[in-house]
């Protein structure tokens, strides 16, 4: 009985084929990696009427990162298409309403949980600006030396 070869390596290749295909380990990883592309791809081109060329893209000129944070690259998992609801409200899009890639904190985090209401945005950017609690802490300090 012969061992069977990694239909990907050399020939005269001893390698063993552990995996389905059969292929070698190293052939393996590479033909995962290759379908999970394949199947974002085309889950980005159905969903949200662009394609992977346009997501690489968007992405490129990003410098890699997500919009909002700029800490997410996407490495561990890929970065969301964020796009306009009130565009195309079937649940997919047109491709004209996306606005950016997003990761999954600011995608659900930021902008899900706000709805995309700019006042809501607005007030967060006070927070961080002016820390309206200081105001209060500092009228109780105040009145604390009275």
């Amino acid at each position: 009985m012969t061992a069977k070869r990694c239909k990907d390596c050399d020939p005269t290749s001893k390698r063993p084929t552990p995996h389905p295909g059969p292929r070698c380990t190293t052939h393996h990883r590479a033909f995962i990696k290759a379908s999970k592309t394949a199947a974002h791809g085309r889950r980005v081109t159905t969903t949200y009427g662009i394609g992977p060329e346009a997501y690489t893209a968007i992405l490129g000129a990003q410098n890699g990162r997500c919009y909002i944070c700029q800490r997410a690259t996407g490495a561990a998992k890929r970065l969301a298409v964020d796009h306009d609801h009130a565009c195309c409200p079937a649940g997919g899009s047109c491709g004209k309403c996306v606005r950016s890639l997003l990761c999954q904190p600011c995608n659900r985090g930021v902008l899900g949980h706000l709805r995309d209401d700019i006042e809501a945005l607005k007030r967060a950017i006070a927070v961080i600006r002016d820390r309206p609690a200081q105001a209060v802490l500092n009228a109780l300090d105040t009145k604390d030396h009275e």
